[in-house]
């Protein structure tokens, strides 16, 4: 059964782990990874990464990606949503307490970012309005 917009919406806004998607290229199937990534219903979805990956210049040359999340209890249930990329701005720290705020649990946050902001170089937070969705809830089979 599809979901309503708000349960898609909210679905969304659950801290899951995204399959991003991106054309990679004539004669390639899309670039497909694993992202930690942000929404709020109604709003756009954001993403880190590294200002020079790979990712970015897929991103930039598409102009489009996909997100797509899942989950298989209590019922199996999935929201995929797609659209153009609407702004790409330099990965700042804000961005980064807030993306591990998300996925870190408290007491390792400070340590994370202390981390990330040495390691992971230079970041770009690049962002998404969803136009199309394709969503699903199939129940407990």
């Amino acid at each position: 059964m599809a979901l309503t917009v708000d349960e898609r919406e909210q679905f969304l806004a659950e801290p899951h782990i995204a399959a991003l998607a991106v054309v990679s290229g004539q004669d390639r199937g899309p670039l497909t990874v694993p992202m930690w990534y942000q929404y709020t219903p109604g709003g756009e979805a954001w993403i880190l990464t590294g200002v020079d990956s790979r990712k970015t210049a897929l991103l930039k040359a598409a102009g489009r990606f996909t997100l797509m999340v899942d989950r298989v209890t209590p019922t199996i249930r999935y929201v995929s949503a797609e659209g153009p990329v609407t702004r790409i701005v330099p990965g700042t720290t804000e961005h980064l307490q807030e993306m591990a705020g998300r996925y870190v649990p408290e007491d390792k946050r400070a340590a994370y970012v202390e981390v990330a902001l040495g390691e992971h170089g230079e970041q770009v937070a690049i962002f998404m309005r969803p136009e199309r969705w394709v969503s699903s809830d199939l129940g407990s089979l």
